[in-house]
């Protein structure tokens, strides 16, 4: 007997909706939590008189829309249209034939050999940046956090060249770009006025600059006939399949999406961690303990790396609970079905990632801080529910560059300063990112 699927979703109106506009603007999470609380783990939003997107957090739709079905579906108009008008068509942007003859081009860049050649600029930026945090004050650490990551990336991307008037353009035009596209997204009733007051023109003219900064730094390293083995260089050997290199406004395209996709998430994951282990002490200890060990071994970069075993744990267990990428969304080509419910085609889908790793349906005591849950000597328990990088073959291609940054700053950070204990609740701003807000910690010298 053929199994009938249920053709709806559990739904939410829109005039419910747009009752909750202002909150959801500042933070739809509450929204979205009330409403998986009431109406189990999917749900339809009405988002328009004729516009509506599917909310889920349950691991298994997830997993085979990312992997088993993954043919079948695309990234949505948040990311393939709305992103990309900011950022260009880059591998995060970018879909079908062209986003997969960009993945080929630009992974090996990724690959863990290659990552070795930047680790010693990655070691020596994030000692600069660490000595700015001010001791036995409190200050807001994601400050400090945010600009350490997107001088990673600038510097492992051009080593020199770069002016900090360059980059602090480049940082202000990303970041304020991200602020205007959260309003198109979470106000779509006033796209008409963004557009008709300028708002929109102001940002992607500001792009425009930012662009222009990019090809001179471009051009100024081809002019130069000099290697330095840093991403850039690693771009501009890439060759695909036919032998062609990399066009000029895709290369721009590639770097405007490290800036968004490899600064943000890291400084976030990094800023939720040092929260976290400023509410933990004994965690804190360990890391402490683990930090001076590997610093006092004289190893080098690679083999501290491997050997921050706990570090690891820690950061994997604040990005379960604090997901930099707390939403991921897919559109579906053709018709499909998730569980019992028939999926129309161009169904837009949205699943809560910060849900999912939050939820009793797949964690033990899923609200507490607990690194042990990630301990290697342990089944891999959790790889089916587990997703701060995404999964399949869009899983985030600068995941190990990331995990090689973050334990980098852990380990720099703890061997030298201790943390001051905290009991107030973490904030969040999500925006296009899980973002902290307002992360005043104090640090002090750490005396072993």
């Amino acid at each position: 007997m053929t199994k009938v699927l249920n053709t709806d979703f559990p739904r939410v109106g829109f005039l419910r909706f747009l009752r909750h506009a202002s909150n959801i603007v500042k933070n739809p999470l509450p929204f979205h939590h009330a409403n998986f609380e009431r109406l189990g783990d999917t749900f339809e939003l009405r988002i328009g008189p004729a516009a509506s997107v599917i909310f889920s957090k349950n691991a298994d739709y997830l997993r085979y829309t990312l992997q088993k079905n993954q043919r079948n579906y695309t990234k949505s108009k948040i990311q393939t249209r709305d992103l990309a008008k900011y950022v260009g068509r880059g591998l995060l942007t970018a879909e079908g034939d062209h986003w997969q003859r960009q993945r080929k081009l630009i992974q090996p860049a990724f690959h863990k050999k290659q990552l070795q050649l930047l680790l010693d600029t990655m070691q020596k930026v994030i000692a600069v940046e660490l000595q700015k945090i001010k001791l036995d004050e409190a200050a807001n650490i994601h400050e400090v956090f945010n600009d350490l990551a997107f001088q990673t990336v600038i510097k492992t991307l051009f080593s020199g060249g770069v002016t900090a008037e360059q980059i602090a353009q480049l940082q202000r035009t990303t970041e304020e770009a991200q602020q205007m596209m959260v309003k198109e997204l979470r106000q779509p009733f006033l796209v008409w006025w963004f557009k008709s007051s300028g708002k929109i023109k102001k940002h992607l003219d500001a792009v425009g600059e930012a662009r222009i900064v990019l090809k001179e730094l471009v051009n100024q390293r081809r002019a130069s006939g000099k290697r330095y083995d840093d991403l850039l260089d690693m771009l501009l050997d890439a060759r695909y399949e036919d032998g062609s290199e990399i066009e000029e406004e895709q290369l721009i395209d590639e770097i405007l999406i490290l800036f968004v996709a490899g600064h943000e998430t890291t400084s976030n994951a990094l800023t939720f961690t040092c929260e976290l282990l400023a509410r933990h002490p004994q965690v804190l200890q360990k890391v402490q303990q683990e930090a001076l060990a590997l610093t006092r071994s004289g190893a080098d970069i690679m083999t501290m790396l491997k050997e921050a075993v706990y570090i690891q744990q820690v950061l994997q267990e604040s990005m379960r609970l604090y997901p930099p990428a707390y939403f991921i969304d897919r559109v579906n080509y053709k018709e499909d079905h998730l569980g019992d419910y028939r999926l129309p085609e161009d169904s837009t889908l949205l699943f809560s990632v910060y849900e999912i790793h939050r939820s009793e349906t797949y964690w033990e005591r899923p609200l507490e801080f607990d690194p042990d849950r990630f301990d290697p000597q342990q089944p891999r328990q959790h790889s089916d529910y587990y997703f701060p990088f995404g999964a399949g073959p869009r899983m985030c291609i600068g995941n190990n560059f990331a995990m090689y940054e973050m334990i980098l700053v852990i380990i720099q950070l703890f061997s030298a300063f201790s943390l001051e204990e905290k009991t107030t609740p973490i904030q969040i701003r999500p925006l296009i990112t899980l973002k902290p807000k307002d992360a005043i910690l104090v640090f002090h010298q750490y005396e072993s």
